[in-house]
């Protein structure tokens, strides 16, 4: 008896901000590995998350959302999410249902047009629950109809409707070939940057409006303790003063809250004690900072005009 054929490759999910494939990726992983909030243009790394689905293993590139940019990490954040793109074996476009074709979807699909995009494309239509059948149906036949997707998909990423009907259709469509990454293995972002994100994540959703999107958290240091448990020390970088005011809140609460928040997550995430100290640093010019860039996995000659 021969052992069964293995398949894996690279699944590149694309769409507009807030359309879902934070929340996608994390239930296909079966784990937080991207950063989840309500507001848009939370995912600037190129996040990894890897599932195995019978002999397949699919390796998910979670792209930022795709968005005219204006500023230097903006530029950076797109050209990263067409790299994705580019490099993966199938393209998933998520759209949501209670928006459909709208600009910028238009406009993500003029691109794929543009690019003349060999790899498959599917068409996932998020948030299913929240619209009537009827306006479903003809949505789908309106995205087809613009454009001709290999495949379509209506689920729900939240609540994991048709999330496994995608998931099998994927497997099938990667390459064969030996697996990627070990079997236990479920992202290839090293645990530094994913303490780093999961407080940036409790960061994003305590605090409003642009701030989220000037400051960045670094992880500067990790030691493993004898006990068991890990210390690590992570640096928050605003561009001014006013800025660390607000991050460190009345007293130091909001850093405070920020901290017990993101130390019972990486506990939850790492299985063991956490000990997480938090410094609020300001570093005026970081958006124009190579290192930074490096740091959160993207491209300083990206953004540039």
């Amino acid at each position: 008896m021969t052992d069964p054929m293995t398949r894996a490759g690279f699944v590149a999910l694309i769409g507009e901000p807030n359309a879902g494939k934070s929340t996608l990726l994390n239930h296909v992983v079966g784990a937080k590995v991207s950063i989840v909030t309500h507001k848009v243009q939370t995912t600037r790394a190129r996040i990894r998350g890897i599932a195995q689905e019978g002999t397949s293993q699919l390796v998910f590139v979670d792209t930022p959302g795709l968005f005219r940019p204006k500023r230097r990490l903006d530029r950076a954040m797109v050209a990263a999410a067409w790299t994705g793109a580019a490099d993966a074996d199938v393209i998933v476009l998520l759209i949501e249902a209670t928006r459909g074709l709208t600009e910028g979807v238009e406009a993500i699909l003029s691109a794929l047009e543009e690019r003349e995009t060999a790899q498959p494309v599917l068409l996932a239509i998020n948030k299913i629950d929240r619209v009537q059948a009827d306006s479903l149906l003809a949505m789908t036949q309106k995205m087809n109809e613009r454009y001709p997707f290999a495949a379509t998909f209506m689920i729900s990423a939240e609540k994991g409707h048709g999330v496994d009907a995608l998931r099998a259709d994927l497997a099938a469509r990667v390459p064969e070939g030996p697996w990627l990454y070990p079997e236990d293995q479920i992202a290839d972002a090293p645990l530094r940057d994913i303490a780093a994100e999961i407080t940036r994540e409790k960061l994003t959703l305590r605090l409003h409006q642009e701030l989220p999107y000037q400051l960045t958290v670094e992880t500067e240091k990790w030691e493993d303790r004898p006990d068991g448990s890990a210390r690590i020390d992570q640096v928050i970088y605003v561009v001014r003063d006013g800025h660390k005011g607000i991050v460190l809140g009345k007293k130091g609460e909001t850093t405070k809250a920020v901290g017990q928040a993101a130390r019972a997550e990486l506990e939850a995430f790492l299985g063991h004690r956490v000990h997480l100290f938090l410094q609020v640093k300001v570093r005026p010019g970081w958006l124009d900072e190579a290192e930074r860039f490096d740091a959160i996995g993207l491209d300083f000659k990206d953004g540039n005009e």
